[in-house]
C-alpha cells in the first residue's frame, strides 16, 4: 500500500549499557510504501526464520489491505459494482470494525471512504498549475463520502456491503497500524518477549530494549527538514502513532493546503494544530486516532480525548508567535500513561 507518509519521524533513545548485552535481532526493509524496522531482544530464535516470518506476515497484510495492489481484498471490494453483502476475511473485518468505532466516536472525522476528496485535492501526483477545487466539485465528492452511510459491516455473518456501487475504501490511515500489530503478534508467537516494531514512524513496543531499560521514543518537533526532538516518552506494551501536517502540503496563491482533509467540510484543515501523537493499546487504534485527532485539532480533539480517556499529545502553532513558535497540550490519559506529574 503506497502512500506519502504523513507521520512525524520517531527517534530511538538509548539508555545506559548493562554489563552483558542480550542477543539482539534487527530486521528492516520496505513495506506499505514506506520502511519497517523490527528489533527483537533476548531471543534465541533463528534470525533467518524470524525474518521470513515477518516478511510473510507483511505480505499477508498487503494482500488484504493494500490500495495499491489491484488484487488485494480491499481493492477488489472497492472495484466491485455490486451492492450485495460479500464475505470478507476476519482480518479485513477487524480493521473495518475498528475504523467504524473511530468514525463514530470522532463524529465522522475519521473516514475510510475519504478517497474522492483525497483525489480531488490532488494528494498525491498534484501539479502546481492544478486549480483549487470549486465548491461544486467539493460537494460532488462529499456525496460519495460517508462511512456510516455507505458501508454496512456484519461481523456476525462476516460480510461487508456498500450502499453505492461507486464507493471505495482507503485504509492508509489504519492499515499500517494493523500491520505493526500483526508483526508484533508474529514475534510473540516466535517466543520474543521484548521488542519494538516500527513502520513509517508508527510503532509498538513491549518489555525492555537491549540496554535492559524501558523503550524510550522521541516525538519530533514539527519542523520540515529537521529532526529535533520535542519530547521523549517511555513506552511499554503500547502502540504509538504521530500524524503531522507539516511535510505534505501544497501552496497556491499564498494559501497553504494541508493533506489532512476534514470529511465534514470536504476541505483541508485550517486550524493551527500541526502534530498529534496518540498512545493506545495497539498500533492500529493509535494510527487511526492520530489521523482523527489531527483533523479535529487541539480544541475539539482534547475535548474528545478527555471524553473517551484517550492518551493524546498536541503540538500547535502559537497564534501569538511566528510559524516556528509552538504550544503543547496533552490529555489526562497521556499524562497517566507516562506516569508523569
Amino acid at each position: 500500500m503506497r502512500f506519502v507518509p504523513i507521520l512525524a519521524v520517531v527517534a530511538l533513545v538509548s539508555g545506559c549499557f548493562l554489563d552483558k548485552e542480550p542477543e539482539v535481532v534487527r530486521l528492516s526493509g520496505e513495506t506499505m510504501g514506506t520502511t519497517f524496522n523490527v528489533t527483537a531482544i533476548g531471543t534465541e530464535v533463528d534470525e533467518d526464520a524470524l525474518a521470513a516470518a515477518v516478511q510473510e506476515t507483511l505480505a499477508k497484510v498487503n494482500a488484504k489491505m493494500s490500495n495499491w495492489d489491484p488484487n488485494s481484498e480491499v481493492s477488489v471490494f472497492s472495484a466491485s459494482a455490486s451492492t450485495e453483502p460479500v464475505p470478507i476475511s476476519d482480518e479485513f473485518g477487524l480493521v473495518i470494525a475498528a475504523a467504524e468505532d473511530v468514525h463514530e466516536k470522532s463524529g465522522g472525522t475519521f473516514d475510510v471512504t475519504l478517497g474522492p476528496l483525497i483525489e480531488l485535492w490532488g494528494f498525491g501526483p498534484r501539479k502546481p498549475e492544478d486549480p483549487v477545487p470549486s465548491d461544486a466539485d467539493i460537494q460532488n465528492a462529499l456525496d460519495r463520502v460517508g462511512q456510516s452511510r455507505l458501508l454496512v459491516l456484519d461481523r456476525e455473518k462476516g460480510t461487508l456491503a456498500k450502499s453505492d456501487a461507486g464507493v471505495g475504501i482507503n485504509l492508509s490511515a489504519i492499515a499500517k497500524g494493523y500491520g505493526i500489530d500483526a508483526v508484533a503478534e508474529t514475534l510473540r508467537d516466535a517466543g520474543v518477549e521484548d521488542y519494538m516494531v516500527e513502520i513509517g514512524g508508527d510503532l509498538v513496543t513491549k518489555g525492555d530494549n537491549d540496554k535492559g531499560e524501558t523503550w524510550r521514543i522521541g516525538i519530533e518537533k514539527p519542523e520540515a527538514g529537521a529532526q529535533n526532538l520535542q519530547l521523549i516518552v517511555q513506552l511499554d506494551d503500547l502502540g504509538m502513532a504521530t500524524s503531522g501536517d507539516y511535510k505534505n502540503f501544497f501552496e497556491q496563491d499564498g494559501v497553504r493546503y494541508s493533506h489532512i482533509i476534514d470529511p465534514i467540510t470536504g476541505r483541508p484543515i485550517t486550524h493551527r494544530t500541526t502534530s498529534v501523537t496518540v498512545l493506545a493499546e495497539n498500533a492500529m487504534m493509535a494510527d487511526a486516532w492520530a489521523t482523527a485527532m489531527l483533523a479535529l485539532g487541539q480544541e475539539k480533539g482534547l475535548e474528545l480525548a478527555e471524553k473517551y480517556k484517550l492518551a493524546v499529545y498536541f503540538i500547535s502553532r502559537d497564534v501569538t508567535g511566528d510559524e516556528e513558535a509552538y504550544i503543547t497540550v496533552h490529555s489526562s490519559a497521556f499524562k497517566d500513561a507516562l506516569g508523569t506529574n
